[in-house]
């Protein structure tokens, strides 16, 4: 039997959404999702990110409504800080639930004794 045959539901990997399944994309809203905001030098250091390569993926989450940048001062340093808006909280929670049921179906795969 192959899986085709199984079932005719959706691939868990077309509910991927390209915007937050990037690497980068998906370590800023996963680390901004524990904090209410989060520094920018601090997601440079956790996800290994140059300046440029982390502006560009804040960038794009922003401009999909999934993060907001403010931009200020603490005491005479220039500081940037990220927020995820509910907007972006919804995403992640939907990428997230797309990644468990991928891992569920690999499970049971491998638990029955299929291997891709």
């Amino acid at each position: 039997m192959s899986v085709a045959d199984e079932t005719e539901e959706q691939h868990p990997t077309l509910s991927l959404d390209d915007t937050v399944h990037q690497r980068v994309r998906l370590g800023i809203l996963t680390i901004a999702r524990e904090a209410d905001q989060v520094d920018f030098g601090f997601l440079k250091e956790q996800l290994g990110a140059t300046d440029g390569n982390l502006s560009r993926h804040l960038k794009v989450l922003e401009d999909s409504g999934l993060v907001t940048v403010t931009k200020g001062y603490a005491g005479r340093r220039p500081r940037t800080w990220v927020a995820m808006t509910p907007r972006g909280a919804e995403a992640l929670d939907r990428e997230l639930r797309a990644l468990r049921e991928l891992v569920r179906r690999l499970d049971a795969a491998t638990a029955s004794g299929r291997q891709e």
